[in-house]
């Protein structure tokens, strides 16, 4: 019979605080039960939690797959891990195609550019690195960062990106020149999660104090999300870089999303998913909660969109129906992001799988 593990219920939300403790015990057929405890003795420099274990026990890694997503024509896959990798895949099989080496340390968050031939990526290295996908050669790398890098979104076709992190800024970079365009945002709190959706025509985006810079392209008119870690949720104008609007939701919030130019989306870390009205934030036109874990994904589908959290769950909320459909099979281990291709969805997982589910009409 094999050993029996058992940790905290919440030990992430109380190893998030620095000297946060949470309790764990191992139970072995014909021996006591070992009594122990984590211990959260800060950031590393990487901006990593250093957790210290108790006597008896020994804090191991297990490769991550942090981030996923699938190109435009649906062909290939690609996903980062916690071992400083990132792999291209055939998003039919599973087939490697290529791997991808450059970042030191997590690479925390990838996506396509909209030719599916172009990868973006961003680690805890405090790099955003630009890749090919048909050879697996680094043809970018921007620095600028003094945090690892959260999250990135592609502005239009993809002569301009975003990247948000840890020291709490949002950057704009010009690919072409490898050059920052600007900070859009310096919150004074690591961000999270970004995301970039045209505006709805009425919302004032506010006026730049100096012209954009020729470099910048399809800025106009766009809106730019940050989740942040206290607990404010941020829109920005992406080209005037003027605070639009402030909602201060329950928890920090891990993510964000567009359901359209006047309908957002954003997880927290206590479980809300808040969706709300660009145009008057002061109050959310409803908030779904279905556990206490946090979220940690959002992915607009069709007429509603898919969420996954913490404790496992993955699950479809469509708005003209009167049930949610569950991605079952993570098993209780966080499901850190999802992508979705026509009826196929891919979800990556702390586990190191990754799933592909195959949806029935809607």
């Amino acid at each position: 019979m094999a050993a029996t593990l058992r940790i905290q219920s919440d030990w992430s939300q109380a190893l998030r605080r620095d000297e946060g403790e949470a309790w764990l015990s191992c139970r072995s057929p014909g021996k006591p039960t070992l009594y122990g405890s984590l211990t959260r003795r800060g950031l590393s420099t990487e901006g990593v939690p250093d957790i210290a274990a108790s006597e008896g026990f020994v804090v191991g890694e297990v490769t991550k797959i942090t981030c996923l997503d699938i190109s435009s024509g649906g062909g290939l896959g690609v996903s980062t891990s916690t071992d400083g990798t990132m792999k291209i895949w055939q998003a039919a099989n599973g087939e490697i195609r290529r791997l991808l080496e450059g970042h030191v340390y997590d690479v925390n968050c990838c996506r396509f550019f909209p030719s599916g031939l172009v990868v973006l990526s961003g680690g805890m290295d405090a790099q955003l690195k630009i890749w090919s996908a048909e050879d697996a050669s680094c043809v970018v790398t921007f620095k600028g960062h003094k945090g690892g890098i959260l999250d990135t979104a592609i502005v239009d076709r993809g002569r301009n990106v975003l990247s948000c992190s840890r020291d709490g800024t949002a950057r704009l970079w010009d690919c072409g020149k490898a050059a920052c365009l600007g900070v859009i945002a310096d919150c004074g709190s690591p961000v999270n999660g970004i995301a970039v959706g045209t505006a709805d025509n009425s919302l004032n985006l506010g006026t730049p104090e100096k012209a954009p810079s020729e470099r910048e392209v399809g800025t106009e008119g766009k809106i730019l999300l940050l989740a942040r870690e206290d607990k404010k949720l941020q829109g920005v104008g992406l080209q005037s870089r003027q605070p639009v609007f402030l909602f201060v939701g329950s928890d920090a919030f891990n993510c964000c999303a567009f359901l359209s130019s006047t309908y957002i989306l954003a997880g927290t870390q206590d479980g809300n998913i808040y969706q709300l009205d660009v145009r008057n934030t002061n109050s959310p036109i409803q908030v779904i909660h279905r556990s206490g874990a946090p979220v940690l994904s959002l992915l607009p589908y069709r007429d509603g969109f898919i969420a996954s959290q913490g404790d496992g769950t993955c699950f479809i909320v469509q708005q003209d129906l009167d049930y949610v459909l569950d991605l079952t099979e993570a098993d209780c281990d966080p499901v850190y992001k999802v992508a979705s291709w026509e009826k196929q969805i891919y979800t990556c997982c702390r586990d190191g799988i990754v799933r592909r589910y195959q949806l029935p009409d809607l």
